[in-house]
């Protein structure tokens, strides 16, 4: 028995792949952006822990301007 693969199968196919790959790349764009978010506050509280472990204190602001 031979199979045949009518091409408007291959199409729909083709469109249901094309679809699932526009979804995936919107959920990795949105987690991406969540893991810059996520890295800023782990990287703001060894800024703090550092501070509070070596017992100083830095100027807020001064910093801020410095990593802007």
């Amino acid at each position: 028995m031979t199979d045949i693969i009518l091409m408007s199968d291959l199409i729909d196919i083709r469109a249901r792949k094309i679809k699932e790959l526009d979804f995936y790349n919107q959920q990795l764009k949105e987690l991406q952006l969540k893991m810059v978010f996520i890295q800023q506050e782990i990287n703001l509280t060894n800024r703090i822990v550092n501070m509070i472990e070596k017992e100083q204190m830095v100027d807020i602001g001064l910093h801020i301007k410095k990593t802007l």
